[in-house]
């Protein structure tokens, strides 16, 4: 396939995405908010589209396209509250998405490459809450054979939005891939990551010494990799795929990589993480610390099987590069 279309194609993912695609050759356009203050990729078509909503006319957008790549929707915020939210991220997950694939089908797009998330299969895989759960289901590590589990309305959207693929997969016989991403790091990552790299670069002691859990990541370069994978693999159809680079690793972990890359010091205090959750409730950051102090583990070992696939780039590798693009900004 070569003729590509790409939503989203402005963001974090969708625009290294594009920058892929133009370098193997696809021929590119992708879907923008807006085409002001824009840095397009070299050899790459844009159209403005707004926000990504159930209104948006796809159809003739679509024409003689072959694959479209949905980076687009509303991500994940942090402390949103899950009963104000769910229905906007219905509106842009999961209604634009089901249009989407409606109109790419009738346009003749052949294949449909969606971001869905791991939330999808729960929040976390801590071992010492499995141990400790009533329910005998909690998992250790998120398989592409477990029952979904979504716990907020960000999770709940993306799960209704790959039902909702798959239900159009059945009516059109559009080729629909769904790949559950884990936290994605990069050149241009925002949020936690971000804040953590700013906090390393402070060089003031951060008190998390005492943490000691694992958490699945996957690369920009490794998450582009699969998804140009994905265009032409004739196995990857009506599959869904969890992604890692195979190298979990804990808060403390991630944090001495990332000064390893400064090439400073780094002096994490020894504070017990009943602490920090405290700080957390009453701070109102229970959900970022939370993460911070939580498990979540993935088994991409089904992935790279279908695929034939292995991670190119290590987690010290995807770091730096995270690291030197960041202190370039």
């Amino acid at each position: 396939m070569n003729k590509i279309f790409v939503t989203g194609a402005y963001g974090f993912i969708g625009q290294s995405v594009c920058q892929a695609l133009v370098a193997v050759n696809k021929s590119v356009h992708g879907a923008v908010r807006s085409l002001n203050s824009f840095s397009a990729v070299a050899d790459a078509e844009y159209t403005a589209v707004g926000d990504i909503n159930f209104e948006i006319n796809w159809k003739s957008l679509l024409a003689n396209f072959d694959c479209v790549i949905h980076c687009a929707g509303r991500a994940h915020v942090m402390n949103e509250p899950n009963t104000d939210s769910l229905e906007a991220y219905r509106l842009a997950n999961v209604e634009a998405t089901k249009r989407l694939a409606m109109q790419a089908a009738a346009a003749g797009v052949k294949r449909m490459i969606f971001l869905s998330s791991v939330k999808v299969n729960g929040e976390n895989t801590n071992e010492s809450l499995y141990n400790l759960s009533l329910s005998k289901d909690k998992k250790k590590i998120f398989t592409y054979k477990d029952k979904p589990a979504p716990e907020n309305s960000y999770g709940v959207s993306k799960l209704e939005a790959e039902k909702a693929l798959w239900e159009v997969s059945v009516k059109t016989g559009l080729e629909v891939i769904v790949l559950r991403l884990p936290l994605v790091y990069g050149e241009g990552v925002k949020g936690n990551l971000n804040r953590l790299l700013k906090l390393v670069r402070s060089g003031m002691p951060l008190p998390f010494g005492m943490i000691k859990n694992q958490r699945s990541m996957i690369g920009l370069d490794n998450l582009i990799d699969v998804i140009i994978r994905c265009i032409d693999h004739p196995k990857a159809a009506g599959k869904t795929f969890l992604l890692s680079d195979g190298e979990d690793l804990s808060t403390p972990d991630l944090l001495r990589h990332m000064a390893s890359s400064m090439e400073c010091s780094l002096r994490l205090l020894p504070i017990p993480v009943s602490l920090l959750k405290f700080a957390g409730f009453i701070l109102k950051r229970q959900n970022e610390i939370d993460r911070l102090v939580g498990s979540l583990k993935v088994d991409s070992l089904y992935t790279r099987e279908i695929l034939d696939w292995t991670p190119r780039v290590s987690v010290e590798q995807g770091i730096r590069q995270m690291v030197i693009s960041n202190l370039k900004s």
